[in-house]
């Protein structure tokens, strides 16, 4: 977009500040309700890659009706010392009790329906069994249903067996038990003084009030607006649910920078930045993964909308904030220049030895990133206490591997031998047992499904290796047939969707680049090394985020082993836009602080929602955090000239 161009959507916008504020008010409100009721527009498996196993798991789901991508629950039960659970009687109870309380439509496998002593614990006294409810996709109200299961499951199986201790345990009774425990007092308070940090940094950045609203105001339409899109798209094309946590912490983040951007460079570089960025997304989304093509739609759609808002809103609101100015006199006059100088401030020359600390640490933290290992996190680092926690610790004490959390379901073609796929799949390295169960639940026009358990979770290096071996060894078997299971999906996602990002990424950079480049240049805009640089230090960012969640919590403290798959996705996605809106910025003109304004902003924003026991959603939040803190440290290492204050309100009624 030309700087005339730019010029005149301002002068277009101020010429109609009336119809401008209407119409974006109504997108906040009609388009806040319209983004609600969409929501279910989105897939929400949180599965979806695309890859073998993911079909597989979508083919055992449809015959089925349960299990696949959804991990089973665990039923583990121990006697007292001195009895025998392989006796007929003690196993067959357990196994009838189990079948019972599963209810209609669940598959259920035991030590009683196998007698694979796989299902039984080293101790001698403890069995346990793989439930599949009757309910339950992998979707937010399926996940629900199979939680509620496991509360039915443990009470009836408590009941029927009074002389055995029971617990009932597996991946979504450990999450749901995480995320039901809420966030404690220290918790609280620290989630309370991050909000209120937010409107303090704000307050402190602008000083007035409207400093405090205008920037909210901008991420609440560039939100709803950005999200009505996503959801309009979703109606033509997989669209993953992940993508509602990239919307607001981005909108927020770019607009506190835009608002901290003095009148003319502003506009221009938001109009070069939203251009870039918005190219960028849209390669990404052209890849052929549903991950890629989710979190592309959505930057693209921040983008489109946020710029759109810069150009329009933006400059409605300044005008607003002039005329308060003017009205209140020499007094107010005289506290508007503070705003601009704070962001200023923030900026200064770091010095060469510092910048060289910032950019080892960045280096550092991309390096790291070439260890990620995907997956779901450690079924240990999930909940420290509950009524999960009790069952897997007791398969722990009875020496039963974590890794009977996540079996594979292996689906066999019509005519195939179950038995005789049994013996092959249990002949493979890591693998606890193999069992082809009989029941008629198990096997359905013609087709079975064997159950494997692997010894290690498949998020661990040796859990990753038991999952191809099954996989190498029923493709290049007699039969041909589908593994899949809660255990594959990470696999997948890590062959099929960031398999393509040594592609993506560089394409979606060259893409960006080329947009700065061949763009006509908005005055002040040094040109084709600044692009060249602004660019780079976005791809640094989005890797450097990927590296700081490896390091903080696959190695650090808290051990989960794996990082969530699609959370570096997302947070990627959100360093790699914010890092390239400040540097166009800054290479423009714009005062340095207000990256860093922006970054504490975006930070403070998350933390407040987002801390708390449930992991997935501290990893998700820890990221984006992180990658904020990255970027304000990396933007700290420019100092451009000061550009003149901004005019600014003392009074929100008269902004609104």
């Amino acid at each position: 977009m030309s700087t005339d161009l730019t010029a005149r959507t301002r002068d277009l916008a101020l010429r109609h500040r009336t119809a401008v504020g209407v119409a974006w008010l109504l997108v906040l409100l009609i388009g806040g309700a319209v983004a609600v009721l969409g929501l279910g527009r989105l897939d929400q498996s949180f599965t979806a890659s695309g890859g073998p196993g993911h079909r597989a798991n979508q083919e055992v789901q449809e015959r089925y009706g349960n299990g696949a991508a959804v991990a089973p629950l665990v039923a583990v039960a121990s006697w007292p010392a001195g009895a025998d659970v392989r006796a007929p009687g003690a196993a067959g109870r357990f196994g009838d009790a189990v079948r019972h309380a599963a209810g209609p439509g669940a598959r259920t496998v035991s030590y009683a329906g196998t007698g694979d002593e796989g299902f039984l614990g080293g101790d001698g006294r403890t069995v346990y069994a793989l439930v599949y409810p009757g309910a339950g996709e992998p979707d937010l109200a399926g996940l629900t249903a199979v939680e509620e299961a496991a509360v039915a499951l443990r009470a009836d199986l408590r009941s029927a067996l009074p002389e055995a201790r029971v617990e009932v345990t597996g991946v979504l009774p450990l999450q749901h038990d995480s995320a039901v425990a809420g966030p404690g007092p220290v918790a609280l308070a620290v989630k309370a003084a991050c909000a209120l940090g937010l409107l303090v940094l704000l307050a402190a950045v602008f000083r007035s009030a409207s400093g405090v609203l205008a920037p909210l105001l901008l991420a609440g339409v560039t939100s709803v607006g950005a999200l009505v899109l996503v959801e309009a798209v979703a109606g033509f094309t997989e669209i993953s649910f992940v993508v509602v946590y990239l919307v607001p912490v981005t909108a927020l983040v770019l607009a506190v920078h835009r608002w901290a951007q003095p009148p003319g460079a502003g506009e221009r570089s938001a109009a070069a930045a939203g251009a870039a960025g918005a190219a960028a997304c849209a390669v990404l989304a052209l890849f052929p993964a549903s991950f890629l093509r989710s979190v592309g739609v959505t930057g693209l759609a921040v983008w489109a909308v946020g710029t759109a808002a810069a150009l329009t809103l933006v400059p409605v609101l300044r005008s607003v904030a002039t005329r308060s100015r003017r009205t209140e006199g020499p007094a107010a006059a005289g506290r508007s220049p503070r705003a601009a100088g704070a962001a200023g401030r923030g900026g200064g020359r770091s010095g060469p030895v510092p910048a060289v600390c910032v950019l080892i640490l960045l280096v550092l933290a991309a390096g790291a990133a070439t260890q990620l290992r995907v997956g779901n996190p450690e079924a240990t680092a999930l909940v420290a206490s509950g009524p999960a926690r009790d069952g897997l610790d007791r398969l722990a004490a009875a020496g039963v591997p974590s890794g009977v959390l996540n079996p594979l379901e292996v689906l066999l073609p019509e005519g195939a031998d179950p038995r005789a796929a049994a013996a092959r799949a249990a002949r493979v390295p890591g693998v606890l047992l193999a069992a082809a169960p009989r029941g008629d639940e198990w096997r359905r026009d013609g087709t079975a499904v064997v159950v494997v358990v692997p010894e290690e979770e498949p998020m661990t290096a040796a859990g990753a290796a038991t999952v191809s071996a099954v996989r190498s060894a029923f493709a290049a078997g007699p039969v041909s047939a589908a593994v899949g299971g809660s255990g594959v999906v990470d696999r997948d996602l890590v062959d099929g969707v960031y398999g393509l990002l040594p592609l993506a990424v560089p394409a979606a950079a060259l893409a960006a680049l080329a947009v700065l480049v061949l763009l006509p240049v908005p005055s002040g805009f040094p040109g084709a090394g600044a692009a060249a640089g602004a660019v780079l230090r976005a791809v640094l960012a989005a890797l450097a985020s990927a590296g700081a969640l490896t390091v903080l919590w696959q190695w650090g403290p808290a051990g989960t082993g794996a990082v969530t798959g699609w959370v570096p996705l997302v947070v990627g996605v959100f360093a790699f836009c914010v890092s390239l809106d400040r540097s166009v910025a800054s290479a423009a003109g714009g005062p340095p602080g207000a990256g860093l304004a922006a970054a504490g902003a975006g930070a403070l924003a998350v933390l407040a929602v987002g801390i708390g026991p449930q992991v997935e959603l501290a990893l998700l939040v820890s990221g984006f955090a992180m990658a904020a803190v990255l970027d304000a440290a990396a933007g700290r290492r420019r100092t451009l000239p000061a550009v003149p204050a901004r005019p600014t309100s003392r009074s929100s009624l008269q902004l609104v």
